[in-house]
């Protein structure tokens, strides 16, 4: 495994465990300056982190990234499944250090040669039966159901925090094909999205889109019309359980 060399601890002012940062998060300061131009969201669950960009003028797609995450005590690491700021980091793990204050993360790290300090804030950590990070196995068709076991390509979709994203990518080739987010409800078999962003078309931003769902023996049966207008029937498995990575 590759790995991205650290800057040493700037902090030292209180640590988490990687339990306490499932949910979704906001970047309100980078460098020392106040995030106002862009939304930076970040979504953590199941030992998996996933995060979406936007200008808030327009609200153009930036950029996104994730993949698994540790955390022990004040050493935090993540290493990329997707990234579309830099492709090349696909698969290398990167080495911050990792603080709090006041309810905040403080995540510091060398790039470039210079040093990156972030600053980020729980949005929330709610919690429904629809809260975990998930994987697509499943795809009705015509009263047929076709199964596939996730490898290098695949689709996720992380919930936590009253917040979700969708990834489309290829971590052996690199290639990412898509990704959307915002926020969710999960209530009474129906399952709403409000779209944030999506990399695809800036315009459907705003739009909301509502499902019925259902979890039958731990997975998620999900089924409504798309962003496209097409009926979809979907199922979601717990990633952890369903992810086969190459041998």
């Amino acid at each position: 495994m590759k790995k991205i060399l650290i800057l040493p601890l700037l902090f030292l002012l209180g640590s988490l465990s990687a339990q306490s940062l499932d949910g979704a998060w906001k970047m309100t300061y980078q460098n020392g300056q106040e995030v106002k131009d862009k939304t930076y969201i970040k979504i953590y669950q199941d030992g998996y982190f996933s995060f979406g960009v936007k200008e808030n003028e327009g609200n153009k797609f930036v950029s996104a990234g994730g993949g698994e995450y540790s955390l022990r005590d004040n050493y935090y690491t993540e290493t990329y499944d997707f990234y579309t700021d830099d492709k090349e980091l696909v698969g290398m793990m990167v080495e911050f250090s990792l603080d709090t204050v006041d309810g905040k993360i403080v995540v510091s790290t060398e790039k470039a040669g210079n040093a990156l300090v972030e600053i980020w804030e729980r949005v929330s950590d709610a919690k429904d039966d629809l809260t975990r990070n998930w994987v697509i196995t499943g795809r009705k068709r015509d009263e047929e159901i076709s199964r596939s076991t996730p490898g290098a390509r695949r689709t996720i979709k992380i919930l936590s925090g009253g917040h979700f994203q969708w990834v489309a990518f290829n971590s052996e080739t690199k290639e990412f094909s898509g990704t959307g987010g915002g926020t969710y409800t999960a209530e009474d078999g129906k399952y709403v999205e409000n779209i944030a962003f999506f990399s695809r078309d800036d315009s459907r931003v705003g739009a909301s889109l509502e499902f019925s769902y259902e979890v039958i023996d731990g997975e998620w049966h999900h089924s409504g019309m798309s962003s496209t207008g097409n009926p979809i029937y979907e199922i979601w498995s717990k990633y952890k359980d369903a992810y086969q990575p190459e041998k």
